[in-house]
Order: C-alpha cells, then sequence, then structure tokens
C-alpha cells in the first residue's frame, strides 16, 4: 500500500498540475472496516430501543461512516453484573439489550464518533474494533446463535431405552416363555432403536 502511494504521489507531479496532483492524493484516503457492539441499559423501554440503535447510527454516518452490515439490540442476561455510576449512585445491571453494526470509515472519525457514544446515558458499555477482512467476511449473528440453541430438543433416555428390570422380578422363565420373550424383547429392540436414532437426530443442530 505504501510503494502505491508513493508511486502515485511521483506520478502526480511530473504528469499532473499541483491542483489535481492534491485532489488524487486525498482519494486515496483509506477506508477501514470497524464494528461497534454495545449495551443499551435495561431501564430503557422496550419500545425505545429501536430509537436509541438509530441514533448510534446516525452518530457513525454524520461522522463519515458508511453501515453495512448490523444486529438489532435485543434483551438478553450478561454473563456477570456490571457496576455503573448513574445519577450519582452506583447501580448494578445483570442484563441490558445487546446489539452491533458494522460500518467503513476513515480512521480520524472513530474518535468523533466514540465521543459522541461516550457522553450518551443510555449507553451501558460499547466497544468499537478494527476488523480483519476475515472478521469482515464472517459476522457472528449473536441473537440468531441464542434462537438456534433454543431449538434443541432433549429427550428422555427412558421413553427410548427398553428396561428389562422388570422381567427378572417376575420370577423364572419356562422355555415356551423363553422363546416368546425373546422374540417380543428383539421387535422391541428394533423399535426402540429406531425411536433412539430419531431423537438423536432430532438433538442435532
Amino acid at each position: 500500500m505504501a510503494l502505491t502511494r508513493i508511486m502515485s504521489i511521483k506520478m502526480a507531479e511530473t504528469q499532473m498540475p499541483a491542483t489535481e496532483a492534491h485532489t488524487s492524493d486525498s482519494s486515496l484516503e483509506e477506508h477501514n472496516s470497524y464494528e461497534c457492539a454495545f449495551h443499551v441499559l435495561p431501564t430503557v423501554a422496550e419500545g425505545e430501543v429501536a430509537t436509541v440503535f438509530g441514533e448510534l447510527k446516525d452518530i457513525i454516518t454524520k461522522a463519515g461512516g458508511e453501515i453495512f452490515d448490523e444486529e438489532s439490540p435485543e434483551r438478553i442476561d450478561l454473563a456477570y453484573d456490571i457496576v455503573e455510576h448513574l445519577e450519582g449512585k452506583n447501580r448494578k445491571f445483570s442484563s441490558a439489550y445487546f446489539g452491533w453494526v458494522r460500518f467503513r470509515a476513515e480512521g480520524a472519525s472513530i474518535a468523533t464518533i466514540t465521543h459522541e457514544i461516550d457522553v450518551r446515558t443510555d449507553i451501558l458499555r460499547y466497544l468499537v474494533i478494527r476488523l480483519t477482512k476475515v472478521e469482515e467476511m464472517n459476522p457472528f449473528r449473536f441473537h440468531e446463535a441464542r434462537k438456534d440453541e433454543k431449538m434443541v430438543t432433549t429427550v428422555d433416555e427412558s421413553k427410548v431405552v427398553p428396561d428389562f428390570t422388570s422381567a427378572s422380578e417376575e420370577g423364572p422363565v419356562t422355555e415356551a416363555e423363553e422363546d416368546t420373550t425373546s422374540e417380543s424383547a428383539e421387535a422391541k429392540e428394533d423399535v426402540d432403536e429406531k425411536a433412539l436414532d430419531e431423537a438423536l437426530e432430532k438433538k442435532e443442530v
């Protein structure tokens, strides 16, 4: 990148007027990709969370950022309590509305964006990071992943695994009864194995 920049400047100096050279140089300003992840205070009314999210995006676009991906905030339980000093006293929060937005912007605009978010009183925590190309191409959608986890079905093994204890408690079995019991046990085992296979398939995410 540095070598390309130097070569462009050299060409501008030798082949282009000074005013045009300045325009060409400014067009080389690099736009990086960033992610801003944030927690909106749980004290914000649920109907107002979308408004807060819109205002955060306005901060980014007004600073010259171009938004290209997002995940709207939804309420979650925090991994640990967060203590925040609000309205003159420390308050502990165990939940918040979590969301994120991805955008492209000049590095110089990040200071403006973070300053505007800092002064807001409805944001519990936030983090702005620069994305690598791999991270940019593979966003993790937190809320979608949580919904997929909730779709996992828990199966009671006692309903699909045969119980052989009751037969032993009924006393000795005659030869004729043993043949009949053996045939019914084999048939039951086939059914139970099918049921177990189906149950395990449903558990796969």
